[in-house]
């Protein structure tokens, strides 16, 4: 790409108008989010992606198009795990549907702006210090062996570091007020359970990165190419939440799968200065085959939920009670 800075400001003065209209026109009110929208802006930012890869082939070439597209689905596949926490974080606090969107904007928003900066600096390590590439890969690995053996997430807001350090400088009212952040009532300044939210979905997606932006650098020392397929893959996100969040126990061995994913990326890291370092389309295939792999599995062998021994009485004998 002939001008690259001019190019990162079209693409972020896109990107903006993208979420003003998301927020300013479809989700003015706040909202419950229907499954068709929810599929419909799935829909919208996907083919944005593809189309914005197609310009990276006319401009840039095959290969460039060709580490897009694969950083984008090593981007998309990891965030999923992003949507298991949020559903867990909105059943915790007991969000409202309708307010959910709004977190999810404001959330997104930060972290795409935490994304640019973690880019950049991965960018310059790499640059300047060509063996971090190898401590980048080391941690994929056992990162990705870390998801494979602890599946089961355990969610503990009243213990996170962030939200502790943040109730002691500012209050927060018991209940929410309406899809608001910040109020003041008697004079005081108060924060909401909202935006406590809010904090912890930015938290969230901080580790999260910091799993996945290295993962794309194991494609690509492109920081143009990070940087665009991680915004397009966060940008969705929101959308696949609400398409997801209500059938994401079906999928319970992808986990598994997004683990082996990270381990193979940390493989491709620390092979990428051997001669037999794995090719991109090589890794895109054997990503989409264990992703594919880790869906159809826990299609085909449904997570069995344990019935309390009470329930299972009262299914067995349910006129008991009129004997």
């Amino acid at each position: 790409m002939t001008d690259t800075t001019w190019v990162l400001v079209g693409f972020n003065l896109f990107i903006l108008g993208m979420l003003a209209l998301d927020l300013g026109v479809f989700h003015r009110k706040s909202h419950v989010v229907s499954l068709k929208e929810s599929l419909t802006w799935t829909f919208v930012w996907v083919t944005l992606a593809l189309v914005f890869n197609a310009g990276v082939w006319h401009f840039a070439g095959s290969q460039k198009a060709l580490e897009f597209f694969t950083g984008y689905v090593i981007e998309k596949s990891l965030s999923i795990d992003n949507v298991f926490v949020f559903a867990l974080l909105f059943s915790y606090f007991a969000v409202p549907q309708k307010y959910q969107h709004k977190v999810l904007f404001w959330g997104i928003l930060g972290a795409l702006i935490m994304r640019a900066i973690m880019i950049g600096l991965g960018a310059a390590l790499i640059t300047r210090f060509t063996w971090i590439i190898y401590v980048f890969g080391a941690f994929l690995i056992l990162t990705g062996i870390k998801m494979i053996v602890k599946r089961e997430e355990e969610i503990h807001p009243e213990r996170n570091p962030v939200v502790r350090l943040f109730k002691r400088f500012m209050p927060v009212t018991a209940t929410y007020r309406e899809d608001k952040f910040f109020v003041r009532e008697n004079g005081i300044r108060m924060a909401t359970p909202l935006f406590l939210v809010l904090l912890l979905v930015e938290f969230t997606d901080l580790i999260f990165a910091v799993d996945s932006i290295p993962a794309i650098f194991a494609v690509t020392k492109d920081p143009f190419i990070v940087y665009t397929s991680n915004v397009f893959a966060i940008l969705g996100l929101r959308s696949l939440y609400f398409a997801l969040a209500g059938v994401m126990n079906k999928f319970h061995y992808l986990k598994i799968g997004l683990g082996v994913v990270l381990s193979f990326v940390g493989v491709k890291m620390l092979l990428s200065h051997a001669a037999w370092k794995i090719d991109t389309l090589v890794s895109l295939g054997v990503i989409v085959v264990i992703l594919a792999i880790s869906i159809v599995w826990s299609l085909l062998h449904p997570k069995v939920v344990a019935i309390p021994v009470g329930a299972a009485a009262e299914t067995v004998n349910p006129n008991s009670a009129g004997h």
